[in-house]
């Protein structure tokens, strides 16, 4: 399993060519030998691609609209292959959807799209949030009903730690559930404020990182564990560089 920098956290800094080559030289000044793109400025994928081998990343992961995934299917799929990446991530599930009607016209609406990208090689993947973990009438959560529409060839889940814990779930029963379907997973920490959530560098929140490293370790289906921070209290090139190192130091090694 690698450790990843996901460049949502950097976005602020990523939205011309000349800011994106001085970040990405930054990230790799870290450590990191792995990225998600997200968040990024317009750039040509060649340019993207060039600008990564340059500082020895690999592009692991991606997070694109679904406008893009359901109707510019194909040149998507090309970008990915110029850009060598097997994962089409969707960022986020459209307002639409979060209903018990509408969460099953989901997997009507992205099937084919997700059948396009695994005729490609790829592998369509959804990252979850908190409202994933709604209650429907019937019983089950969004997520579980998610999970049974879209068959596990068809789609894997980017399983971020931060949005479980929000939502009330537990981590480690959610790696368990999700362990056939989750090649890239969002390690995001939480810590408090009073009563407000706060997201915070991994290993300086509340999450149980040593248990959780261990849990994906022994199920060994994960290639990919991809930092993310959302929101940062201080410049979010620490917040990364102080996520990499606490996972070194619990032992996590790329």
């Amino acid at each position: 399993m690698q450790i990843g920098a996901q460049l949502f956290t950097l976005r602020t800094y990523l939205q011309t060519e000349s800011d994106i080559r001085i970040s990405l030289k930054k990230v790799a000044g870290m450590g990191y030998k792995v990225v998600q793109v997200s968040g990024l400025g317009k750039i040509d994928p060649h340019v993207l691609r060039e600008i990564c081998d340059e500082n020895g990343l690999k592009i692991a992961l991606t997070h694109n609209s679904a406008e893009r995934i359901l109707y510019d299917t194909d040149a998507l799929i090309e970008e990915h292959n110029i850009l060598g990446c097997d994962y089409i991530g969707l960022g986020g599930m459209p307002e639409k959807y979060r209903s018990g009607f509408w969460v099953e016209q989901f997997a009507k609406d992205f099937m084919e799209p997700a059948k396009k990208m695994a005729a490609a090689g790829k592998y369509f993947m959804y990252h979850n949030h908190a409202f994933e973990f709604l209650r429907l009438e019937n019983g089950k959560l969004l997520l579980e009903v998610l999970m049974e529409t879209m068959p596990a060839e068809l789609m894997g889940f980017t399983l971020d730690t931060y949005w479980v814990q929000a939502g009330g779930g537990d981590v480690l029963q959610w790696l368990d559930k999700l362990q056939d379907r989750i090649p890239c997973v969002h390690f995001k920490d939480m810590t408090v404020q009073g009563n407000e959530h706060i997201m915070a560098p991994v290993g300086e929140g509340n999450l149980n990182w040593p248990a959780i490293i261990k849990k994906l370790e022994e199920m060994g289906k994960t290639k990919y564990a991809l930092v993310e921070q959302d929101t940062c209290q201080e410049s979010p090139f620490v917040c990364l560089k102080k996520s990499r190192d606490n996972l070194i130091g619990f032992g996590c090694h790329d």
